[in-house]
């Protein structure tokens, strides 16, 4: 039965009234129109309804055939379920409070923008913390090898080939020398003028 609800409830609860809601739009009829926004209204209500219901009153005998027919009544082009229930209970109770819920619906966009900006600052806080720690703590081990990649580079794009000098040696000497320029500039003196 439950099964039978939930396929019954998705082709003439939601697809049909879709459709016609579609043809409505289409053709531009501002009754029909109006008749499928109530009906959109009232089903909307119904399911948040249904939620909490289905927890407390599945075990009712008949209570899905209900539902089944509920769904019946509002679409009925003979009982206009939809319509009456809106114009009887809905419309009057919105319009009643309709600025309180504006005024409910403002503060929690506020507090929703809020809590995020705050939730997004200390979410930066703790993401930037932690890289610190980590750099911090790799430090030593990481600068050695950048400093190691970049006198490969270096080497590379001076022309150096890595018979001549090796890279291993070129960062040993570039660390302890004081002067690594003029160093490599003498060698690259001698080896030029031994070349030609």
């Amino acid at each position: 039965i439950c099964l039978l609800f939930v396929f019954s409830r998705l082709i003439f609860g939601t697809l049909y009234p879709a459709y016609y809601s579609y043809k409505a739009v289409k053709s531009k009829d501002i009754k029909e129109y109006v008749k499928w926004m109530m009906y959109w209204i009232i089903f909307a209500l119904f399911t948040t309804a249904e939620t909490f219901t289905d927890i407390f009153l599945c075990w009712f005998p008949f209570y899905y055939e209900l539902k089944i027919a509920f769904v019946a009544w509002l679409l009925s082009p003979y009982t206009k379920g939809s319509s009456l229930l809106y114009r009887k209970f809905v419309h009057p109770t919105l319009s009643s409070k309709e600025k309180e819920i504006d005024d409910c619906l403002i503060q929690a966009k506020d507090r929703s923008y809020d809590a995020l900006v705050h939730f997004g600052k200390r979410g930066l806080n703790v993401a930037a913390t932690a890289a610190v720690m980590a750099a911090s703590k790799g430090q030593g081990a990481l600068s050695e090898r950048l400093r190691s990649f970049s006198m490969q580079d270096l080497s590379t794009i001076r022309g150096d080939s890595s018979s001549t000098v090796p890279p291993s040696v070129t960062v040993r000497t570039s660390s302890k020398q004081s002067h690594p320029k003029t160093s490599r500039s003498a060698s690259e003196g001698t080896g030029s003028s031994g070349k030609c």
